[in-house]
C-alpha cells in the first residue's frame, strides 16, 4: 500500500491545538504502514471561507484520488459552534475526485438552554449526521456505539482512540532512583477553562490535603493546560499541609514526559475518563494509575489500563482511592503495568497508524 493523504484542519486553538499535534503524530507513524500524510489548514479564518475553498479546491484536482482525512471539532470549523461549513468543505472535495474521511475528535453537541444553544445544537447534528453520508467513512475517537446520533452508523465508522501528544512516552517507564525516604508525588495534566477549572482545582485540593492527612509528605505536580487556574484554590485548601505544589504550566512535550514520569499516579479530575481524553491517556502511556471518574463514554480499551473508576458526579471519592494506589505498592504496580499493556496495545501511535493504514485498505477497496 502507497496512499497519499492530507490531513485537514480548520481554525487554529490556542495556545496549544492538540489536534494539530495529533496530525503530527500521526504522520511521523503512518510512513511504516505505507501512507504519507501531508498537514493542510483550511485557513477561513485568515481568507474567508471562498478563498479558502478555492484554494482546497486546487489542492485536491493537484492530487485527485488522494484521501483527505477531515479533522472536526465544531470550533475548528466556526468561531460559535456552529459547525455547518465543514459539507462545504467535504462537498468541495467530493467533486474534486478526492476521497474523504472526517475523524470526530469531538462527537458532542454543546450544552445550554437558551435558545441560541438549542439553535447550535441541531445545526451540529444536522451537520455531523449529514457530514457522516458525504464522508467514505468516519473515524471516531469514542466508540460509535457510545453516541446516540452515530450508533446506527456502524457500517460506515471506524473506533479508533486517541494517543498522546508525547513523544516516546515509554521513557518515562523507566524510573530514576528514588529519593530516600521517598515522597509520593501525585501529577495533574490539564485543567477546563474558567469557573469549571477553578472547581477541578477545590477537587485536587481537597482530595490531597485529605491524602496528606493520612500519609504525610506528599508532592503534587500541576502542569498543563489551564495549570495557572489550580495556583490559588489549591493553596487554600492544603495550608497548613505537609505538601509541595509544584506548578509547570505548558511546558515543551520532552519535559512533560520527565515530569510525569517522576509521579506515583496520576489525579484525572477534567471530566470523564475517556478514549477520546489525550491528557488522560497522557498518564496511560507513560505508565501511571490513573484515577478519574467513570462517564457515559467510558469504555474499552481505556478501561483495560491501569485506571481506577470513582463515580460520575464524584468529588470525595478520589480520596480513599488515591490513597489506596499510594498506600499498596503491589497494587500500584499492577495498575502501572495495565497502563503500560494498554500503551503498547491501543495507544502507541504505532498502534493508531495501523488502524488507520486497515481503515483505508477497507474504505479504498469498497468505493
Amino acid at each position: 500500500m502507497n496512499e497519499r493523504c492530507f490531513a485537514l484542519l480548520g481554525r487554529r486553538d490556542e495556545p496549544t491545538d492538540a489536534v494539530e499535534e495529533y496530525c503530527h503524530f500521526l504522520a511521523a507513524s503512518l510512513p511504516a504502514h505505507g501512507i504519507s500524510l501531508k498537514i493542510l489548514r483550511v485557513a477561513w479564518a485568515e481568507l474567508g471561507w471562498r478563498r479558502a475553498l478555492r484554494e482546497l479546491r486546487n489542492v485536491a484536482l493537484e492530487n485527485r484520488g488522494s484521501w483527505f482525512l477531515l479533522q472536526y471539532t465544531a470550533l475548528a470549523w466556526s468561531r460559535r459552534g456552529f459547525s455547518w461549513r465543514v459539507l462545504s468543505v467535504l462537498q468541495t472535495l467530493k467533486k474534486a475526485g478526492a476521497r474523504c474521511a472526517i475523524v470526530f475528535h469531538d462527537a458532542e453537541m454543546y450544552f445550554g438552554s437558551r435558545p441560541v444553544d438549542r439553535i447550535r445544537r441541531a445545526v451540529q447534528l444536522h451537520t455531523m449526521q449529514k457530514a457522516v453520508r458525504l464522508a467514505d467513512f468516519a473515524i471516531f475517537t469514542a466508540p460509535p456505539e457510545k453516541i446516540p446520533w452515530a450508533s446506527h452508523l456502524r457500517q460506515k465508522t471506524v473506533f479508533l482512540p486517541v494517543g498522546a501528544n508525547l513523544p516516546l512516552p515509554e521513557k518515562a517507564w523507566v524510573k530514576a532512583p528514588a529519593e530516600s525516604p521517598h515522597v509520593p508525588t501525585v501529577g495533574v495534566f490539564s485543567l477546563s477553562e474558567g469557573q469549571v477549572g477553578v472547581k477541578e482545582a477545590e477537587v485536587i485540593g481537597e482530595t490531597i490535603s485529605f491524602v496528606a492527612d493520612e500519609l504525610g509528605s506528599l508532592r503534587l505536580l500541576i502542569l498543563g493546560r489551564n495549570s495557572a487556574l489550580a495556583q490559588k484554590p489549591v493553596e487554600e485548601k492544603l495550608r497548613g499541609k505537609p505538601v509541595e505544589l509544584l506548578i509547570r504550566g505548558i511546558l515543551p512535550a520532552e519535559e512533560i514526559v520527565q515530569l510525569l514520569g517522576s509521579c506515583d499516579a496520576m489525579l484525572f479530575v477534567r471530566g470523564p475518563v475517556a478514549n477520546r481524553r489525550g491528557s488522560a491517556i497522557a498518564g496511560v502511556a507513560c505508565g501511571l494509575p490513573v484515577i478519574g471518574r467513570e462517564g457515559w463514554e467510558t469504555a474499552p480499551p481505556i478501561t483495560e489500563a491501569g485506571v481506577v473508576l470513582v463515580p460520575g458526579d464524584a468529588t470525595h471519592e478520589f480520596a480513599p482511592a488515591l490513597l489506596n494506589v499510594l498506600t499498596n505498592p503491589a497494587y500500584k504496580a499492577s495498575l502501572a503495568e495495565r497502563s503500560r499493556a494498554a500503551q503498547t496495545k491501543y495507544f502507541s501511535w504505532d498502534a493508531i497508524a495501523a488502524g488507520y493504514a486497515q481503515a483505508l485498505r477497507t474504505y479504498h477497496s469498497n468505493r
